[in-house]
């Protein structure tokens, strides 16, 4: 019997939140791609639940976010409860869940896992890709060496077997490139030999989906109850359910002795919720109608791996990569970012667009951030597992410290202030040109108007995840006959044969293939005739110019070079990486210093 055999670019292993981003944001860049998972369904229930801010301006990025909006709840509000001097508890404080000031979305959305995932399936089906379900990997192996620096070699085999086929099910796929999203006991990871750095806690959680008949004021917003019996969060969620995470007591009960690991087999939702209820007394929670839609414990374990790539061929991302505790939220959001940053890298690297070395920035920039998610999950975790302070436990944790940790890792949590650190694609020379920006985060919201037609736009939806970067000029008052002559030169600069716009641009009949070219004016509208006063280079369409104006009602817009740190008249170019995040600030007379930029990893 012949065994079939086919080639592909991407080969994605794991079709969780990482690997359904993977796939899409590769598709929608044209790339070959395939996703396989061992799974014969996807998941109806229950994981992973919570899209924090960042994650929300990444699924518009993609214009993904409509749906999600649509079907999930929406959580703006937080609430800790905390003993109260009768021996029960009370409300202690209500603060909103986000203060993140510049989060375009301040709140979080929560959605089952699976339901996402279907967003990013019925995304991948309009491109023509499936999920191939019930396939599971036997064998990985590499190419000599000599493959592997070709980029136009299939250097990584991978053995397939489709489980939901009689004959002919094995199946030997070549790929340039493995993508393995495919969870915390990852097959890829331990295939590739990475190991994990970290270590598992002694901490048992429950976690228990249902819909709630409860008396306690704020089970619809999101609530943190510590009391002398243990913690309870509280989750609310979509269709009325509720989501608990609720600190087991008796964890030595819930332990498998022959395996060391805790035993879902030694536990049951109402076992869950009775420590529920002694946790949250007075207050009463039941289980309306008797009805759990999903329920489980887990043990924390906070690990990163060593390393993310092997030959930079093959990838892990996810929760492959970084296990941790899931009462931040970050998982599944983490797990996304991981991919959402990989996906462009590695299609600029396919279509010939950069270097190989710019796979390199991938471990660089998430490795980081999940060392900082670990650092902060330690944190955040033995807040919630230590007892509340008390004249006997004068150790214990006060109400002080966990909003102390609460605002100051708001940023972090909720994922807007995500920083990488320099690198080939992260300059930060000329900082002090956009004081209100940071190189290296993503680009902040604000409204501006289209010069053409006064159209208020937001600055993200001029964004898309598309792979292109995208280049802001934003190029000062061009009612101003000295701003506007500055503009003109720095278009004069731009249309020289050899400038990075016509040397990496790989235009074809004016159409920009890698770059997207934006330019906003600081003048007024009722100062500029309209589109055609900008320089005739930066209206290539008449969308492409816009003003930092109010619309005609008066109710958004305005304040944009203000609120970016950047001077009025002397103006910046802004790039922006395809990921949404700054890559550089540069001056207008900075057309050699992007070159260099530019020049560090594109071909």
């Amino acid at each position: 019997m012949t065994v079939r055999e086919s080639h592909v670019d991407v080969l994605i292993i794991g079709a969780g939140p990482a690997g359904v981003m993977a796939a899409n944001a590769l598709a929608g860049a044209g790339v070959n791609v395939r996703i396989v998972d061992k799974r014969p369904s996807g998941v109806a229930a229950g994981q992973a639940d919570g899209l924090h801010p960042r994650s929300l301006e990444i699924l518009q990025s993609y214009g993904l976010l409509e749906k999600i909006l649509k079907k999930g709840h929406h959580i703006w509000k937080s609430t800790f409860y905390n003993p109260s001097s009768n021996g029960g508890i009370e409300l202690t404080t209500r603060t909103p869940l986000v203060n993140a000031p510049t989060a375009r979305y301040p709140h979080i959305v929560t959605l089952h896992q699976g339901a996402i995932e279907n967003i990013f399936v019925e995304s991948m089906k309009e491109k023509g890709y499936n999920v191939e379900r019930a396939t599971v990997p036997t064998s990985m192996e590499f190419s000599e060496v000599g493959d592997l620096t070709d980029p136009k070699g299939f250097p990584v085999k991978v053995v397939l077997e489709h489980t939901d086929r009689g004959d002919n099910s094995t199946e030997i796929v070549h790929a340039k490139y493995v993508i393995g999203s495919d969870g915390a006991h990852s097959w890829v990871r331990k295939t590739l030999g990475i190991e994990m750095d970290g270590d598992v806690t002694d901490s048992i959680w429950g976690v228990l989906d249902m819909v709630p008949d409860m008396n306690l004021p704020d089970y619809r917003n999101q609530a943190f109850i510590h009391s002398h019996a243990g913690t309870v969060f509280i989750i609310p969620r979509e269709n009325d359910l509720v989501r608990l995470y609720i600190q087991q007591s008796d964890t030595i009960a819930l332990i498998d002795p022959a395996t060391g690991r805790a035993d879902k087999n030694r536990a049951s939702p109402e076992i869950l919720l009775a420590q529920a209820k002694k946790i949250m007394s007075p207050y009463s929670v039941e289980i309306k109608d008797g009805q759990v839609d999903w329920w489980t414990i887990y043990v924390v374990g906070q690990r990163v791996a060593k390393s993310y790539s092997v030959h930079d061929r093959a990838f892990i991302a996810g929760d492959a990569c970084h296990t941790h505790s899931p009462k931040a939220g970050q998982g599944m959001n983490a797990s996304m970012a991981d991919t959402h940053n990989l996906a462009w890298k590695v299609a600029y690297v396919l279509k010939g667009w950069a270097s190989p070395s710019l796979l390199k920035t991938y471990e660089s920039e998430r490795r980081k951030f999940a060392q900082d998610l670990i650092s902060f999950d330690k944190h955040w975790s033995k807040l919630f597992n230590g007892k509340p302070r008390t004249d006997e436990n004068e150790e214990g944790v006060t109400h002080d410290q966990f909003m102390s940790a609460f605002k100051t890792f708001g940023g972090f949590t909720s994922g807007i202030g995500i920083r990488y650190e320099p690198s080939l694609i992260v300059n930060p020379a000329h900082q002090p040109l956009a004081t209100g920006l940071t190189v290296g985060e993503r680009m902040v919201p604000h409204v501006f108007i289209r010069a053409a037609d006064s159209h208020p736009l937001e600055m993200q939806d001029l964004l898309p995840a598309d792979t292109r970067f995208k280049i802001l000029v934003f190029g000062g008052d061009i009612s101003i006959p000295k701003d506007r002559a500055r503009l003109q030169e720095l278009a004069v600069a731009l249309e020289k044969p050899g400038s990075f716009v016509n040397r990496y641009g790989r235009g074809e009949g004016g159409k920009w293939t890698v770059f997207d070219l934006l330019t906003f004016s600081s003048g007024k509208e009722d100062r500029i005739a309209g589109h055609l006063d900008f320089p005739t280079f930066f209206r290539p369409h008449w969308s492409k110019v816009l003003l930092d104006d109010f619309d005609v009602h008066g109710r958004s817009g305005g304040g944009g070079y203000t609120k970016y740190g950047i001077d009025e008249h002397q103006g910046a170019i802004v790039l922006v990486r395809p990921d949404g995040y700054v890559g550089m600030v540069a001056p207008l007379e900075g057309v050699e210093e992007v070159q260099s930029y530019f020049s560090s990893f594109l071909l």
